[in-house]
């Protein structure tokens, strides 16, 4: 017969042992999330031509995921409070799922751009409720727990190229979708059996109209910039003015509001308060040259030096491993060194990459001089992305959900304007690949002029 102690030994045990099926459970989901984020990058030149479209409309295989993760994440937070976690982490999976399910059977890009939005919307909301479970779950350990599971999501840029590649080249674009429906099956069942439930929780009021003026903006501009790409159109076609004018209109409303009511979705003192409109244009430039133009560079190797699928894929990698590494260190070093020189630094190194993306290849072949590019690239912004992320929450600590949700929101914005407006430049010309190139060397011009902002970013011991 067990002793009173042999009794809470086990129980101690059963509960350790029910905190990491949860955590594997969450890394698992928040892993596949991360992975499609970075995959599809890679099938962009086996889509355009395979589903026969322009190449500003494949963009939009991109844009409109990043159009998704805008609309769910100021939303998923919230609702997960409302509904219970439980409930909208496995709603998220199963429409994750399912989508991914429509989205490699879909038979053109006006079927799979609206499908990849929904994908998207599933894949937003694991964060925030995931974020929830294991807080729940860990309790005093939760520090640990969620730092932990914030570090998984890089592994989605580390694997995808490498996965998607295989794909590629050994079976079909369709499987990086169709992959991630058996994982999503075994991943609902696991949840329906082990995610404790959750209480309600009363919260502010979520503000709809606003997710429904940010969508409604960043959709238009996309369809305007996208149209633009277009032979036989120009700025004055009037489904272009038309566009741009509801895209305006939008965005304006949406400052309008942020002003006027109690609870907005962008706070007006977050976006243009003291400092933080320098690190909101910080988070948009990252998101814009870094995340959404990089995106493009396995379809820049393969329109300009026509590289295979599977080497345009592993392009990613490096840049991947070298920002993973780079941030570790960079976070270490944080106190010590403060924000505004890994800013700088890493501001000069993805200038530096984008230069070298631009040139022709020096004393070695277009493959290595690309994934050359995107090493530096990858590394600089590794240096920096602790110190950008840390001077924003150092402005207002008191706010950090908003704040890492403002910046989740530029970051994304950026990536749709990354990858929307090169691809309707591209689509205009007869020589894309000469394009890109001179694309990529406009770029590192915007990343050396953003040096001049530097110094307007608040240091860690709130000095300025």
């Amino acid at each position: 017969m067990k002793s009173q102690g042999d009794v809470q030994s086990d129980g101690q045990m059963a509960a350790i042992s029910s905190r990491w099926v949860l955590f594997g459970i969450v890394s698992v989901a928040l892993t596949m999330a991360s992975i499609d984020q970075t995959i599809v990058s890679v099938a962009l030149p086996t889509i355009h031509v395979q589903l026969h479209a322009p190449i500003n409309w494949t963009s939009w295989v991109i844009g409109a995921y990043a159009l998704g993760l805008v609309i769910a994440m100021p939303l998923a937070g919230r609702t997960s409070d409302l509904y219970g976690r439980k409930q909208v982490f496995i709603g998220s999976i199963i429409l994750f799922t399912v989508t991914s399910l429509a989205c490699g059977s879909a038979t053109n890009i006006y079927e799979l751009v609206p499908l990849r939005t929904l994908q998207a919307i599933g894949g937003g909301a694991f964060l925030p409720s995931a974020v929830g479970i294991i807080s729940d779950a860990f309790g005093d350990q939760r520090d640990r727990a969620i730092g932990m599971t914030s570090s998984i999501l890089p592994i989605g840029g580390l694997i995808a190229p490498g996965i998607g590649g295989l794909f590629i080249h050994y079976w079909t674009w369709r499987g990086i979708f169709w992959v991630n429906v058996p994982i999503g099956v075994i991943l609902v069942l696991f949840a329906v059996r082990h995610v404790p439930k959750s209480a309600r929780k009363e919260t502010a009021s979520t503000d709809f109209v606003g997710v429904i003026l940010l969508a409604l903006s960043i959709l238009s501009l996309m369809a305007a910039i996208t149209i633009l790409g277009n032979g036989g159109t120009y700025p004055w076609t009037w489904s272009v003015l038309g566009t741009s004018a509801i895209s305006l209109f939008g965005f304006v409303a949406l400052f309008k509001r942020s002003k006027s009511v109690a609870t907005p979705l962008i706070p007006h003192g977050l976006i243009a308060g003291r400092g933080f409109f320098v690190m909101n244009m910080m988070n948009l430039a990252i998101g814009t040259f870094l995340l959404g133009l990089g995106s493009l560079i396995p379809l820049y190797a393969r329109t300009r030096y026509h590289l295979s699928s599977l080497d345009a894929a592993t392009l990613l990698t490096g840049r991947a491993v070298g920002l993973v590494l780079l941030a570790v260190v960079a976070s270490y070093l944080l106190r010590r060194i403060g924000y505004r020189l890994p800013i700088a630094i890493g501001l000069v190194g993805v200038c530096v990459g984008s230069f070298l993306l631009a040139l022709r290849p020096e004393g070695m072949s277009p493959y290595w001089w690309l994934a050359l590019g995107g090493a530096v690239s990858g590394c600089a912004f590794g240096l920096a992305a602790p110190a950008i992320n840390n001077a924003s929450l150092s402005l207002a600590p008191e706010h950090v959900g908003a704040i890492t949700g403002l910046r989740g929101l530029f970051r994304q914005s950026g990536t749709i304007l990354g990858v929307t407006i090169p691809s309707a430049i591209v689509a205009r010309s007869s020589q894309p690949g000469s394009v890109f190139a001179w694309i990529f060397l406009v770029a590192a011009c915007v990343l050396g002029a953003l040096l001049f902002l530097v110094r307007r970013i608040p240091e860690h011991d709130g000095s300025w």
